[in-house]
């Protein structure tokens, strides 16, 4: 058994869940999957046993828990820097540690609005205002640092980062709820989507079969 341990919710719907999970497949890092089905039995008899917080995800190594997507994440790049999970220039990594704080702490409207729904693809969807200058500022971020970095890659700054893995959930949202964009940022998404294991991941959600009403919002 490998020596980290990741406790994620259902592919489907826990888009804190994907974050450090696809840092981890992305950078080849060996973990186990442990995936509890959210609001369940299983998950109420079970959530206390691995995370302090009552939430996930969670990542436990032989000595400790650490909870938050962003938390593991960081921990992650700390173990393994080889990984190169920041941009190497310090005011680049400023920047990717800013943006990804945004994403960790806003975007409520965004959030309640368009749940991640990896099952659910739409060919149109009403957005209200409070939502859409979510959005706005999102395509605003992705702009702006793709315009910077274009020339060293297709991510946001340039190469894949942990910044890439926060707003991974937020491409996929875009493109279950079919919302309009620009073409830098369709590219953009486009590149998420075509992520190995972001479709590793899409594809282990739609074999799923628990509905969490809830998160259901466009039936």
């Amino acid at each position: 058994m490998s020596e980290l341990e990741l406790i994620i919710g259902n592919k489907n719907y826990s888009s804190w869940s994907l974050r450090p999970w696809l840092v981890l497949r992305h950078a080849g890092i060996p973990f186990t999957e442990t995936r509890l089905a959210l609001f369940t039995d299983e998950w109420r008899h079970s959530i206390a046993r691995y995370s302090p917080s009552g939430k996930v995800p969670v990542l436990r190594t032989r000595s400790l828990a650490i909870w938050d997507s962003l938390a593991i994440c960081e921990y992650v790049n700390e173990r393994f820097p080889e990984a190169e999970l920041w941009p190497e220039e310090s005011d680049d990594r400023a920047l990717a540690r800013s943006v990804s704080a945004e994403m960790h702490s806003g975007f409520g409207a965004l959030r309640e609005a368009l749940p991640m729904n990896c099952r659910l693809k739409l060919s149109e969807f009403g957005i209200e205002d409070r939502v859409r200058c979510d959005i706005d500022r999102v395509c605003a971020i992705w702009r702006e640092t793709r315009s910077r970095f274009a020339k060293q890659g297709a991510w946001l700054f340039g190469r894949f980062s942990i910044a890439d893995a926060m707003y991974a959930p937020v491409a996929l949202r875009f493109s279950s709820y079919a919302v309009e964009l620009a073409p830098p940022e369709r590219a953009y998404v486009d590149t998420v989507l075509e992520h190995p294991a972001v479709r590793e991941w899409v594809e282990a959600a739609r074999r799923e079969t628990e509905v969490i009403e809830s998160e259901e919002v466009a039936v």
